[in-house]
């Protein structure tokens, strides 16, 4: 990546410099973009030290990086993370840097420590969730679901449970659904059945399935509407979606948890549900009675 002559001054210049240079960066490099987009809480609080011990990436890379973008170092780099966190919502800070020693001081490791550790982390993404997705692109996601003849899902390997709630839901409420299931190799070729007035619901997270990704774009190229849940904006899922729902993946050992896309899933099929019910103050999803 070629030094950049003028440092970013903000944030938001800062983001949109590392999306225009993201695909010349290096191996290293990428995966330092992607833990400054998807975690720029920590990035504010945490010392480069702990940075690199959690993005598995020297610190000095992460000095390097700043560097190349113009800055003197790192610390100048991360003066812009620490201000848009001085902006969130009140007490934002507080609570990021309470969680941070609480997860860091824990020395439980029972079945029930598991359980706190990632109750605690699942508290923290769906809280973030109020501060970083743009209220108009839930309204914008909401109202092409609704005018949609038909939608199609596509999400495969840890994002499969996601699409399989968006199929069940939209059905109940009466909307045309179609899940692009990878059984039989059909995912592909049914996905060419989309039409323009027909929206595609993809969701994928890091390691991006290549056959959502092929579908995405190729949908895309179509000139599809796209609605789409990942882990960053610099997914391969975002060049395409016409709505991006950005997700950032906290720090999981095991797996990646499912709390916040299902609430997002959630809550876009309840803001769908007032609409298509005219109730704004107790839309209702039908539920399957027995025979």
């Amino acid at each position: 990546m070629k030094p950049t002559a003028e440092a970013p001054r903000d944030y938001e210049e800062l983001i949109r410099l590392i999306h225009d240079r993201y695909d010349e960066m290096s191996k290293s490099y990428q995966k330092i973009a992607l833990y400054l987009t998807q975690n720029p809480n920590d990035v504010a609080v945490r010392s480069v030290n702990a940075i690199g011990d959690s993005s598995g990436v020297h610190a000095s890379s992460f000095v390097r990086f700043a560097q190349a973008l113009g800055y003197e170092g790192f610390k100048e780099l991360q003066s812009l993370f620490q201000k848009r966190l001085s902006t969130a919502a009140p007490g934002f800070e507080a609570r990021i840097k309470a969680l941070e020693g609480e997860l860091g001081a824990r020395t439980d490791r029972s079945e029930v420590g598991f359980m706190r550790d990632l109750v605690v982390r699942d508290i923290a993404s769906l809280q973030d969730m109020l501060t970083q997705i743009p209220p108009e692109d839930l309204a914008k996601a909401v109202t092409l679901l609704e005018k949609a003849d038909a939608i199609y899902l596509i999400g495969q390997l840890r994002s499969t449970p996601v699409v399989e709630l968006l199929r069940y839901i939209l059905t109940m409420l009466g909307k045309r659904c179609v899940l692009l299931d990878p059984g039989g190799g059909l995912a592909t070729h049914m996905a060419r059945m989309i039409r323009k007035t027909d929206v595609l619901f993809a969701v994928s997270f890091r390691f991006y399935a290549n056959e959502v990704v092929n579908v995405v774009e190729e949908a895309a190229r179509s000139e599809v509407p796209i609605i789409a849940i990942s882990d960053s904006t610099l997914s391969p899922l975002a060049k395409s979606a016409n709505v991006l729902f950005a997700v950032p993946e906290h720090e999981y050992t095991f797996s990646r948890s499912l709390a916040a896309p299902m609430c997002l899933a959630q809550a876009l099929t309840v803001a769908l549900a007032a609409r298509l019910q005219n109730n704004a103050v107790s839309p209702r999803i039908p539920t399957v009675t027995g025979q």
